[in-house]
């Protein structure tokens, strides 16, 4: 296990869980002593307060049960450390990338993100992130942390924009994640798809697991022969007769829910290529549409989805804490054009 991982939580959209930092099994010969000191003794460079916040949080498991930072440990016990993201696979390098912070407190971090950023280093996108954005962030204003990188309690996708919350210490982040996972935040997204849905609210049902074929995409299965259950409910905000402005809100929180769903239905978002959202509406026998949608794509070059508001409960306060992040300029504009569009 990675000598810094006690530290490190997250819950992303697929996977709302925990994973296991840590599996020891105490020796036939073990004394009795604190979990605490037992955790230190096999957590080289980790402290005492960052084993005592992941007791805190209900992470550090005993036999099947969890326990508090004076349990003592006893020969036979099985000793599970979990946390809400997986181990950490590589070190977070701190660049110096302009984000928009909105929110700043001891706790956590509101960030309100740029389309075409990727969230979290991996393949392909080792540097440049969000997350080492905000490293560079914390060590250069010596924001108040206790944890060794950055505390991501959900993600969205690069091109979708909006608002993102960060935790700054183990205790808030298994706080945040439990309300991610019981799904007590109030999130509200805008998407634009393609078409005219028939009704001015919907709910779309279907599991959501990976396509058979094309591993890049997400498909619906009905049947529920396959994936995990997954609900979106939607409002349309406004109709550009091609194009239809909706609001989404999400029951539950699986990859590319919002994406998969809508294409299942035969909505697909505006300029979504991995899901052939990328091309003009089929049918439409209109002199200079596909000119106008050649133009639309220049201006709007990515998916069209949007994380619009954010709300949970503060960890340490617990009070309500709520946040909207306006229409991005790229959804915007294209707004203002399908409108003068229509009008001529």
């Amino acid at each position: 296990m990675d000598s810094n991982s006690i530290d490190t939580i997250d819950i992303d959209e697929e996977n709302k869980g925990l994973y296991e930092h840590l599996n020891i099994t105490a020796d036939p010969g073990q004394e009795p002593l604190r979990i605490d000191k037992f955790l230190l003794i096999h957590r080289q460079n980790s402290s005492r307060n960052k084993i005592s916040q992941t007791c805190r949080a209900g992470n550090v498991i005993v036999n099947g049960a969890a326990v508090k930072q004076n349990y003592r440990v006893k020969p036979g016990d099985q000793i599970s450390v979990l946390l809400t993201r997986p181990p950490r696979e590589n070190v977070i390098i701190p660049q110096d990338i302009p984000i928009n912070i909105i929110y700043e407190d001891d706790d956590l971090v509101v960030v309100d993100k740029e389309p075409g950023m990727v969230v979290h280093p991996g393949h392909g996108n080792w540097d440049g992130t969000l997350v080492n954005a905000l490293a560079f962030h914390f060590e250069k204003n010596g924001a108040k942390s206790d944890l060794d990188r950055v505390g991501l309690v959900h993600r969205i996708d690069k091109d979708t924009s909006g608002l993102l919350v960060v935790a700054k210490n183990e205790y808030a982040l298994s706080f945040l994640a439990k309300q991610f996972f019981n799904r007590t935040t109030k999130r509200l997204y805008w998407a634009f798809v393609w078409g005219n849905p028939k009704e001015d609210e919907g709910t779309i049902r279907g599991h959501i697991g990976r396509h058979p074929k094309n591993r890049m995409q997400m498909s619906v299965y009905e049947d529920g022969s396959q994936g995990k259950h997954a609900v979106t409910h939607y409002k349309v905000l406004e109709r550009f007769k091609y194009m239809t402005w909706v609001e989404c809100k999400l029951e539950t929180g699986r990859t590319h829910q919002i994406r998969a769903h809508f294409k299942h239905i035969g909505h697909t978002l505006f300029n979504d290529e991995r899901y052939e959202g990328h091309t003009p509406l089929r049918g439409v026998n209109i002199p200079k549409y596909k000119q106008f949608i050649k133009n639309v794509f220049e201006i709007l070059p990515r998916h069209a989805l949007h994380a619009h508001t954010l709300g949970f409960i503060h960890p340490t306060t617990k009070k309500e804490l709520y946040f909207e992040s306006p229409m991005p300029k790229d959804m915007a504009d294209a707004v203002k054009k399908w409108r003068n569009y229509l009008e001529n």
